[in-house]
């Protein structure tokens, strides 16, 4: 499913890319230009993506004991940067034409062109959104992040064809133009500093930790939940975690409560890695606290 996102991808980018150039061609419109750079930069994005994914989905081996999962953000990083490249290049052709203003041509070409843009774009963007929903994949986030990015400019160059072309405003396109700059600039910030983060192994948003530590604490044999460490990368999530319980209960019942523990939260956070430590405690008999059991050193 993952790999057919970034075929998805990679195939609407080629198409828009050349219907695209024909009408920029045609039109001498730099709204056209700026969507025909964006469309460029999102093939190379998407073949990025492609080589991402498959990486990232390579299991774990002896010198990559955490999979390889990284390989999405990383990805995603320079997604981020071909997305600010295309905002600068766009941003100095649309300065240019507000200083030299020219016509547009063939009006009803870029609208035709425009219009097959956004119903090739919806498409895809609807079927990346299904993928992300199913495989939670940060790359294919980042790649749909663009690409609806490029909805949103597509509506800006029909509008500024329809009212460059038919109302002889010529400055009009240029003005949309650096509209679509900044927003796409905004695009790459958004998708760049959530890929970081997932690089920097931040830790899981704060309802899903919670999520975790009620499972944990629905046990009555669990006395407490500390040291809760979570982290994804890629598809891959990984939860650390340990759980108290009382020093006088069997290990075999111990170990049996941790592992139903890890199994129930790896039926609620699917492909996660989990590790649970388990720390014996035992009852004050003043506050009925439980504290930390100390090790017998009678023998050293």
């Amino acid at each position: 499913m993952l790999r057919l996102a970034t075929y998805a991808s990679a195939a609407t980018a080629t198409l828009l890319i050349a219907a695209k150039l024909v009408a920029w061609f045609m039109t001498d419109s730099v709204a056209i230009l700026s969507s025909l750079i964006d469309s460029l930069l999102d093939l190379g994005a998407s073949l990025i993506t492609l080589l991402a994914v498959r990486q990232a989905m390579v299991p774990a081996d002896s010198e990559h004991r955490f999979g390889h999962g990284k390989a999405e953000p990383l990805a995603a990083i320079a997604q981020a940067g071909f997305i600010a490249g295309s905002a600068a290049l766009l941003m100095i052709e649309a300065v240019g034409r507000l200083i030299d203003p020219r016509p547009i041509a063939a009006t009803e070409v870029g609208l035709a062109v425009m219009g097959l843009s956004i119903i090739a774009t919806f498409a895809l963007v609807a079927f990346q959104r299904y993928v992300i929903a199913r495989a939670g994949s940060v790359a294919i986030k980042a790649d749909s992040a663009h690409y609806r990015a490029d909805l949103a400019a597509n509506l800006g160059v029909i509008a500024a064809l329809a009212v460059s072309g038919y109302f002889a405003l010529p400055f009009v396109d240029a003005i949309f133009g650096v509209l679509i700059a900044i927003y796409i600039a905004y695009s790459a910030w958004a998708v760049g500093s959530e890929s970081l983060q997932m690089l920097m192994d931040r830790e899981l948003p704060d309802e899903d930790r919670e999520r975790i530590k009620k499972i944990a604490l629905s046990y009555p044999d669990v006395e407490g939940v500390h040291d809760l460490r979570t982290r994804r990368a890629g598809p891959d999530t990984f939860i650390q975690m340990h759980l108290d319980f009382n020093g006088q209960l069997s290990l075999n019942r111990v170990h049996a409560t941790a592992d139903a523990v890890e199994k129930e939260i790896m039926e609620a956070f699917p492909d996660a890695e989990v590790l649970v430590h388990e720390d014996p405690v035992t009852p004050k008999a003043s506050s009925g606290t439980p504290q930390q059991m100390e090790p017998d050193k009678t023998d050293e």
